[in-house]
């Protein structure tokens, strides 16, 4: 069984209104790939994004103590998850 990591996603995302702006995501993931994907699925979903409009810039592996999200820090805590 893997084990999932936190990663910190950072990139620029054109709006539809051509405004670029500047992001920075904090994703658990078991690898890199999965966590693009999440990435460009949330974007993609809360803005009304294609992937063509999503540049990510850079993907690290980063320890739970430098997450500032609330929620990732509570997964990356959670011994195991239960999925139905």
């Amino acid at each position: 069984m893997s084990v999932a990591r936190t990663f910190k996603v950072q990139g620029v995302m054109q709006l539809r209104n051509g405004e670029q702006r500047r992001f920075t995501v904090y994703v658990r993931g078991v690898s890199e790939k999965e966590a693009l994907e999440k990435v460009y699925s949330n974007l993609g979903s809360r803005h009304k994004l294609t992937r063509r409009h999503i540049k990510v810039l850079s993907v690290t592996t980063v320890s739970d103590e430098e997450v500032d999200d609330d929620y990732i820090k509570a997964l990356a805590q959670a011994e195991r998850l239960i999925v139905r």
